[in-house]
C-alpha cells in the first residue's frame, strides 16, 4: 500500500508517515520488518495433523516425556571429527594427525587433548559417530543440517532461499508449538550466517515470516551489548508507544472501511472496486509490541544480571556469551535457540580448515567451543534444566580422513560426529561407529533426517505430522526415525 492510496487520510497522517514520526518507526519497525520480510508475497501455509500409523516411528507418546526446550549450537564450516571426538590413534599418520587422545569422565571414551573441558563433562554427553549425508558443499549441507532434509536441488551451491523451501527447525516449532505469552518460540543468535549469500537453512520457507525465528544481530560478548529491537528510545515511554500503536490501528481500520466500501453509482464500470487484503504487517507489529512489553524478554536478554564469575567460565568471547544467553533464554521459556559459531566464508572466520587444520583447531577454534559448551552443560545441570533441555552441537559435515597437501582437511559429509546432551540423553556413550579411518559408517548410521525426527519427538511433536507448502504439497515434519537408543 503506497502513500498515494492512503492520501484520503491526509498528507500529514499517511500510515507510512505515522510510522516514521510516531515511535513505531524508530523502535518497532526493525522487528516487524524482520517478522514480515517474506509474508507480503506469501500465501498462508496451513499446518495439519499427520496420518502416521499408531505404531509409526515418531509417535510422541512412546518413550520419555516431552522436554521443555532445545539449544542447537552450529559450528559453521565443518569441524574435523577425527581431530575432536572420533580420533584414530592407530591410523596412518596422514589420517590420525598430530593431536593425541585424552581420557574422559566416561570410561572408555577418549577425545582430543585440546578438549579438556568437554572431557570433564563427557559423562553427560552422547557422541553420534556415524552421522552422514551426501551434501558436499557448505550451503546444501547447512540446509540439510538446519532443516533436517536434503535440498530439492541436491548437492548444488544453493545461492538463495526459495519461498517454497521447507522451513528451518525454529520456524517449524514456532508454527506448531503453543506460544508462551510474551516470548518468542525460537531465537537465533548472534548473527545471520553467510557464505557469499545468506546461508540457506535459516528461513521459514513456505511457513512464511510469521514463523521466522527471532534474530539477534549483536555480540553478547561486547561490553555495550544491547538488543536494539527491544530498546525504547529515551523519549518514548510504554504508554506513549501504546497510544501511537492504537492510533495506527484506528487508521488501519479506517482505511479498510474506505477500501471495502461498495463503488458508487457514478463510478466507471471499468474501474475496479477496491478489495481489502489483510496486511500481515498488522500481525507482526502486534508481535513486536508484545515483545516490547514483555518483562521476561527484557530480563532474559540482560546479561549484566549474571555473576561475572559465571560469565568468565563460559569465556568472554562471542561464542561463549552466546551460549550463556541461550541458557538464559531457555530458562525464561524460549523453546528453541540456535547459536551460530562462525560467520563468514574464509579460513580465519569459521571451521572450514582446508589449510593448517591443526593450528586452526588448537589455537582459534577448539578453546572457545570447548570452554563454552562444557560451561553450558554444567550451568544447565546446576539449574536443574539439563534433563528438560536437549543440547545439540554439530557442524554441517566433517573433514576428510586424509590430510591434504596444505596440511588441512577438506569437506567430508559421508561420516562425521555430532554431540548431544540433556533432554533425556544417556550420558557417557558413543552411538554408532566409523570405520578405522573415520571415512564411512561402520555401525548404526544416522542422518540429519533422523536427528530431525529425534528433535521433534523429544519436543512432543509427531515426526509423521504433515505441513503443507505453498503449492499444497504435504511434507512430513521429518523423513527419518527418532534415535531412541541414546535415550534412557
Amino acid at each position: 500500500m503506497n502513500d498515494e492510496r492512503n492520501s484520503h487520510l491526509g498528507p500529514s497522517l499517511t500510515r507510512r508517515r505515522l510510522l516514521k514520526v510516531g515511535g513505531l518507526g524508530s523502535l518497532g519497525l526493525t522487528l516487524p520488518a524482520l517478522l514480515r520480510a517474506e509474508a507480503r508475497a506469501a500465501t498462508a501455509a496451513a499446518a495439519r495433523e499427520g496420518r502416521g500409523d499408531a505404531d509409526g516411528p515418531g509417535r510422541p507418546g512412546r518413550g520419555p516425556a516431552p522436554i521443555r526446550s532445545c539449544i542447537l549450537v552450529f559450528y559453521y564450516g565443518g569441524p574435523s571429527h577425527i581431530d575432536t571426538v572420533d580420533m584414530k590413534p592407530k591410523a596412518p599418520a596422514e589420517v590420525r594427525g598430530v593431536f593425541g587422545p585424552i581420557a574422559t569422565s566416561a570410561p572408555g571414551l577418549f577425545v582430543c587433548e585440546h578438549l579438556p573441558h568437554t572431557a570433564r563433562v563427557m559423562d553427560r554427553l552422547a557422541i553420534l559417530r556415524a552421522m552422514h549425508h551426501p551434501m558436499t558443499n557448505h550451503n546444501a549441507a547447512a540446509f540439510a543440517t538446519l532443516c533436517g532434509r536434503n535440498p530439492a536441488k541436491g548437492d548444488l551451491e544453493l545461492l538463495s532461499n526459495d519461498r517454497n523451501d521447507p522451513p528451518c527447525y525454529g520456524a517449524t516449532l514456532t508454527a506448531l508449538l503453543p506460544p508462551r505469552p510474551g516470548l518468542p518460540t525460537s531465537v537465533a543468535l548472534p548473527h545471520v550466517m553467510y557464505n557469499v549469500v545468506q546461508l540457506p537453512g535459516q528461513e521459514a520457507g513456505f511457513l512464511g515470516s510469521a514463523n521466522v525465528p527471532f534474530q539477534v544481530n549483536a555480540d553478547p560478548g561486547a561490553p555495550d551489548f544491547r538488543l536494539g529491537d527491544l530498546d525504547l528510545p529515551a523519549e518514548v515511554t510504554i504508554d506513549r508507544l501504546d497510544h501511537r500503536a492504537e492510533l495506527l490501528r484506528s487508521l488501519d481500520a479506517r482505511r479498510r472501511r474506505i477500501e471495502d466500501r461498495p463503488p458508487s453509482a457514478s463510478t466507471s464500470a471499468s474501474a475496479p472496486a477496491a478489495t481489502h487484503i489483510p496486511d500481515p504487517a498488522d500481525v507482526y507489529t502486534e508481535k513486536a509490541l508484545g515483545l516490547l512489553h514483555s518483562p521476561a524478554v527484557r530480563r532474559a536478554f540482560d546479561l549484566s544480571a549474571e555473576d561475572p564469575r559465571l560469565r568468565d567460565r563460559y569465556g568472554r568471547n562471542k561464542l561463549g556469551q552466546s551460549m550463556l544467553l541461550a541458557r538464559r533464554l531457555v530458562e525464561a521459556g524460549v523453546r528453541f535457540v540456535t547459536v551460530y559459531d562462525g560467520q563468514h566464508n574464509g579460513q580465519t572466520a569459521n571451521w572450514d580448515s582446508h589449510q593448517d587444520v591443526f593450528p586452526r583447531h588448537k589455537d582459534a577454534l577448539l578453546p572457545p567451543a570447548d570452554r563454552g559448551f562444557a560451561a553450558l552443560v554444567d550451568d544447565l545441570t546446576a539449574r536443574g534444566l539439563l534433563e528438560e533441555t536437549l543440547v545439540i552441537a554439530m557442524g554441517e559435515f566433517g573433514r576428510t580422513p586424509k590430510i591434504n597437501g596444505t596440511a588441512g582437511r577438506d569437506h567430508w559429509p559421508y561420516c562425521y560426529s555430532i554431540v548431544l546432551a540433556g533432554g533425556g540423553v544417556r550420558g557417557g556413550i558413543a552411538h554408532g561407529a566409523s570405520d578405522k579411518l573415520g571415512a564411512y559408517p561402520d555401525a548404526d548410521p544416522v542422518t540429519p533426517a533422523d536427528l530431525a525426527a529425534t528433535l521433534y519427538w523429544r519436543l512432543g511433536l509427531d515426526p509423521a505430522r504433515e505441513i503443507i507448502d505453498l503449492t499444497g504439497r504435504p511434507y512430513r515434519l521429518a523423513e527419518g526415525r527418532p534415535i531412541r537408543a541414546i535415550f534412557g
